[in-house]
Parts: C-alpha cells; sequence; structure tokens
C-alpha cells in the first residue's frame, strides 16, 4: 500500500461540505491513468466541492457532476465559475438524475463510513460520509446502477474504506456483467468521525484494538461488449 498525494487544494468548500481528502487524493490519482479528453462523458457522484468533476473537465471532458445537498451544489458551481471550467451540476439522487444516460466514466466516492445507525441522514453534512450499518448502503446502490450507466467499453472508479468489504464491491460489480478489480489500496490515518467510534467499530468487529489506521481502495469496474 501507497501514500496518498494531497488532495487539489485552492477550491471554495463553504462549511457543510465535503472538504477534498486522502481519499478524493486516491481517486485523483485513479483518474490521471485513464484515457479522457475532449468528448469523453463523465459523471461524477457525490462531487461534494467538485474537484473531481474539474479535474475531468481540466482534460476536456463533458462532466456531469450530482451531489444530494444543495450547498454542494451551489460550491461546486462556483468552483467551475472560478476556474473556468465547464460543469453541469445537478441537486438530487444520482440514479434518479441520470435516468436514460449512459458515461464514458463514472466517478464515485460515496459515503462510506460504517454507522451505528441503519437509516442514512436526511439532512446536513453527515450525508457525506455515513453508510449505514455496514458502510455499503450508497456503495451496493452504485453497484447495482453501473452497468446501467457505462456506455460500452465505459469504466467505473469508486473509492471507499477496506471497512466495507472491497471484495464485496468487486463481486457485486461482476454479477452485474461488469469486469472489476482493485487497482489501488493505500492507508492513512483515521480521521475524527472513526476515532469517535471506536468503541462501537471494535464491538462489531470492524477493527481490532490499537488500529488507529484506515484502509482506502479503488474499485475500477468496467463494462465490455454492447
Amino acid at each position: 500500500m501507497t501514500a496518498v498525494p494531497a488532495p487539489p487544494a485552492g477550491l471554495f468548500v463553504p462549511s457543510g461540505v465535503y472538504r477534498p481528502q486522502a481519499d478524493t487524493g486516491l481517486l485523483a490519482r485513479a483518474l490521471a491513468h485513464e484515457g479522457i479528453g475532449p468528448g469523453t462523458e463523465v459523471m461524477d457522484i457525490g462531487t461534494g466541492s467538485g474537484a473531481l468533476a474539474l479535474l475531468a473537465a481540466s482534460r476536456g471532458a463533458r462532466v456531469t457532476a450530482v451531489d444530494v445537498s444543495r450547498r454542494a451544489v451551489a460550491a461546486a458551481r462556483m468552483n467551475g465559475v472560478r476556474l473556468g471550467l465547464p460543469l453541469s451540476v445537478l441537486h438530487g439522487d444520482f440514479a434518479a438524475v441520470s435516468r436514460g444516460r449512459r458515461f464514458d466514466l463514472v466517478l464515485a466516492n460515496p459515503p462510506y463510513v460504517p454507522s451505528p445507525r441503519a437509516r442514512l441522514p436526511g439532512h446536513g453534512p453527515r450525508r457525506a460520509w455515513e453508510g449505514g450499518l455496514a458502510g455499503r448502503q450508497v456503495i451496493d446502490r452504485i453497484c447495482e446502477r453501473a452497468a446501467a450507466l457505462l456506455r460500452p467499453g465505459g469504466v467505473l472508479l469508486m473509492v471507499h474504506s477496506a471497512l466495507c468489504g472491497p471484495r464485496t464491491t468487486v463481486e457485486h460489480l461482476r454479477r452485474t456483467g461488469l469486469s472489476a478489480e482493485i487497482p489501488m489500496r493505500a492507508v492513512v490515518p483515521w480521521g475524527p468521525v472513526l476515532r469517535s467510534r471506536r468503541a462501537w467499530l471494535q464491538e462489531q468487529g470492524f477493527v481490532g484494538a490499537g488500529e488507529d489506521r484506515e484502509g482506502l481502495v479503488i474499485v475500477r469496474a468496467e463494462r465490455t461488449g454492447r
């Protein structure tokens, strides 16, 4: 496992919007390996401040960025204007706003932190990280929809915690007919959310005593054939 580069800097990130962190940086590194350019259609799920959407747009891609947070949508639009990069930023659930559309590349940094609460929050900044009891509520929805979102030859790049079962993600995607693998991993120190629920994570068997570092993974899936 390797260190993660610093996330993109200089963006306007207001209070309540997910600030680019190590997972953003790892996904940016994976994005750098993809052959995108003018004419590439990209969707960024859970765009936050728009950091990854703007990286794709800077390479000429046509980018649709989506977030359930109105504040994040406003921030991503503002960052696009400030940097002079065209973005289509939509508010709402990714499955609803993408219905009937397909993309060459889908980026996803879903909420993935396991939570003592089964129900996902309906508002507030916690929507950016709370992933339900196993951390997989949004991950599994993306896996279910990925094949329908991708054109033939299209690629999904998704980042999430190793706590959520990366092999489960790969197997889920393969069951939908996609090829899938884990090309990148990284280890980073725990942030304040994981530190605050250390006891619960240990009780549930997610971590062992004394652990204070988190594994991150990139899952890459590709749609082959028609």
